[in-house]
């Protein structure tokens, strides 16, 4: 009994092991499936493509951008942890797009940018967990270089490249400076091409603050942007992402720029970080064909769309609408904890911020469709509208994503008209749910067919658009109100003055522009009297300015008293010689090699790390950080309170003479009555005098402070930098002592 008992549990399993193996075959064969829609594939060319899991024409991504990880401030990546894992598994996107700036590598005191590996251990940490709570393919996630990230390192690969070690992009190998990735859904593909226009040779901060494309990298771009041309029967979108604006990326050897490709292929978004959200919150840009090149000197952009964007569209056989590309500076995570979704709808791109600081996201609404009308590539969707090119099935719904950790039982748009000049809601209906369930990631598509036509009108934005979300809890979610403009009209948005300085400037080129005037003011300060004195033989005097008033004469009279004290006008002429062909200091660049390197004007000059060992210059224009502000802010108010203190002397001296009775001409009735109204500022007392010194404390702590924030961040001391540090403030100081006491 035993025997057959055995028998029947042998046959028993060995009926049993075909279905397991089976079983086990089905499972494997459905990861893998499941891993390829996910993390994608490579086509034969060895491009890499993402199929979209919407079923639509239609995919979503997240950007994120300035985590700044620290060691001194543990709750960024706490936060980030706790919130973004969550989030993405909510959003569930084609991709996660971190531009920039991962950790902050800075210390405490926020002097000394160097790279901190504790930092960057923490990071490939929060990224991986946060990977794992998401439930995403780890391959989706780019992470791009920003310049914290770059500070101090000497070459890539080096061994304070910690970048290359610790970051996703690193340890998926990918390597070069330009990477693509393509998501594809049945109508459209999603190019997406991430650049890294970080300095190949990493400074210390504060001077590694723009973007360095070189030519090479800009051939490379445009090489990627263009894989699909030709080559595909669908239409192609395509998104590029770094880490810094135009506003602050330089130009290449050959005076090319991001811009000029970016507009060749007539991308429809450029995402990029740097600028975190303090300086407003609309860090956008506009920017199309018709505008001057960068390449010719366009040094401002006055507005967030430029003069003469909106144009008649040329609708003969073939033409195509003016290029064109919308730059998207987003909030950073560092204090606002911001987290972007952008959206791609039957190639209508739009974006939602979120503010995870100020409140929890439980439901998020992304409309679609209609765009908001001020941020909308208005060249491209007036040439549909004007030339009638429009797809019906593009503009016959209004759509929305809705994504939510509870039910939803309803969604309603609204569409208000103000043009009475309050709202008035012209249209209410609840819209429908499309997709089936999709529990899963919490994101549902929603749509309400309407009559686009409708609303149709020349003002861009006379309706606006409002969709209401409610969960199965009865809580009720708004979308911000935005306008829309059918025809493909742009509403007007202006910048505020800091919005302005940071986006509309083009500080790369501006370096030059701004330094040498200032330089060559202060030359012909010292030059144009001095050249009077000897050539013309003019003696400018208080009496003669006295005996004939006028700006020019004020200004002559103080210049050549000024002039008459060697000292300190060979002192200023010798320190502006030094400042323009002499190194400024001499400071360590690189994290922990001990080596050093001097900076100029024309940038840090640094021996390269191949094998000719040549010097070359780098940081420029990054170096303006430092330049500019000396000029500027303490060497021109310098002269500016030294050529006062000349005066006041002059002044006291003839109020002395006057009160003392010592008479040298004619006027001595009317010196006398000038000299009671001078007597307050002019006096014994010498109140101008006294304002006039609190100005050089002022003068000499604003010098002190940037003298000691410098040698945190290159490890100096007075030695390795007296030029810069000691002739100001010795200068100040022996025309305070000159003109102390009056002969």
């Amino acid at each position: 009994m035993e025997s057959i008992g055995d028998d029947d549990e042998l046959r028993s399993k060995t009926v049993s092991l075909p279905r397991r193996i089976s079983f086990t075959i089905l499972l494997l064969l459905l990861l893998i499936s499941l891993s390829t829609r996910v993390s994608g594939s490579l086509d034969e060319s060895g491009r890499r493509v993402i199929e979209a899991r919407t079923g639509q024409d239609l995919i979503w991504v997240v950007q994120l951008s300035d985590l700044h990880f620290s060691v001194h401030h543990p709750e960024r990546a706490i936060d980030f942890k706790n919130i973004v894992g969550p989030a993405l598994a909510l959003i569930n996107p084609s991709l996660v797009l971190i531009t920039g700036d991962l950790t902050d590598g800075k210390s405490k005191d926020m002097l000394t940018m160097k790279l901190n590996e504790d930092e960057w251990l923490e990071y490939e940490s929060v990224m991986q967990d946060v990977v794992k709570r998401s439930g995403l393919n780890k391959s989706i996630f780019y992470d791009l270089r920003g310049n914290h990230d770059n500070f101090g390192v000497p070459s890539v690969g080096s061994s304070v490249d910690f970048f290359s070690k610790y970051s996703i992009n690193g340890q998926m190998g990918r390597k070069g400076n330009v990477n693509t990735i393509t998501v594809e859904t049945s109508e459209r593909k999603h190019l997406f091409v991430g650049i890294d226009t970080t300095m190949h040779i990493g400074l210390r901060g504060p001077t590694n603050l723009f973007g360095h494309p070189t030519d090479e990298l800009l051939s490379s771009l445009d090489s990627h942007l263009s894989q699909w041309d030709n080559q595909s029967a669908k239409p192609v979108a395509k998104i590029s992402f770094g880490h810094f604006p135009l506003s602050f990326t330089a130009l290449s050897h050959s005076q090319k720029s991001l811009k000029d490709v970016f507009l060749k292929h007539s991308i429809s978004a450029y995402l990029c970080g740097h600028l975190h959200s303090r300086f407003g919150k609309n860090l956008k840009r506009h920017h199309h064909s018709g505008g001057i090149s960068l390449s010719d000197n366009d040094l401002f952009q006055l507005n967030m769309r430029q003069s003469g964007a909106e144009s008649t569209s040329n609708c003969s056989f073939g033409a195509l609408p003016a290029a064109e590309f919308w730059e998207w500076e987003m909030g950073d995570w560092r204090k606002n904890r911001a987290m972007r979704i952008m959206a791609i709808d039957r190639g209508h791109v739009s974006y939602v911020d979120l503010d995870f600081k100020s409140k929890p996201q439980k439901t998020i609404i992304l409309p679609t469709f209609p765009l908001d009308s001020r941020f909308m590539s208005t060249s491209f969707a007036r040439h549909k509208y004007e030339c009638q090119h429009m797809i019906s099935s593009s503009y016959d719904a209004i759509r929305a994503i809705v994504f939510s950790h509870s039910l939803v039982v309803e969604v309603v748009a609204r569409v208000y008209d103000s043009s009475p000049g309050f709202d008035n809601l012209v249209m209410e209906a609840p819209m429908r749910k499309h997709g089936g369930d999709s529990s899963s990631s919490g994101a549902t598509f929603f749509s309400l067919p309407w009559n686009y036509r409708a609303f149709e009108d020349p003002l861009p934005d006379r309706f606006w658009l409002q969709i209401e979300v409610t969960d199965i809890k009865g809580r009720l979610t708004l979308s911000e109100m935005r306008p829309f403009s059918i025809n493909g009209l742009s509403s007007k948005v202006s910048w505020t003055w800091s919005e302005f300085l940071v986006m509309g400037c083009q500080w790369a080129a501006l370096y030059y522009p701004i330094l040498w005037p200032a330089l060559y003011s202060l030359f012909l300060v010292f030059l144009i009297p001095k050249c009077i004195i000897i050539v013309f033989k003019k003696q400018y005097t208080l009496k003669k300015f006295i005996a004939k008033k006028g700006p020019i004469t004020l200004v002559l009279w103080i210049l050549q008293d000024l002039c008459r004290m060697p000292v300190v006008w060979f002192g200023y002429m010798a320190y502006l010689f030094y400042l323009i062909f002499f190194p400024w200091f001499s400071g360590e660049v690189f994290t922990d090699s001990g080596d050093r390197a001097y900076m100029t004007i024309m940038g840090w000059v640094v021996t390269s790390s191949g094998a000719d060992r040549k010097h070359e210059y780098i940081g420029q224009p990054d170096v303006m950080v430092v330049v500019i502000p000396h000029v500027v802010f303490v060497v021109i108010p310098s002269v500016l309170v030294v050529c006062c203190l000349v005066a006041e002397r002059e002044i006291y001296k003839d109020h002395i003479r006057t009160v003392s009775g010592k008479k040298e001409d004619d006027h001595d009735r009317g010196r006398k009555k000038r000299s009671q109204r001078r007597s307050l500022l002019f006096s014994n007392r010498r109140l101008f005098r006294k304002s006039v010194l609190l100005a050089s404390l002022a003068l000499y702590w604003k010098h002190f402070k940037n003298c000691w924030a410098l040698g945190r961040a290159y490890e100096m001391n007075v030695v390795h930098f007296p030029g810069y540090s000691l002739v100001v403030p010795l200068l100040l100081l022996y025309v305070i002592c000159k003109t102390h006491k009056v002969p």
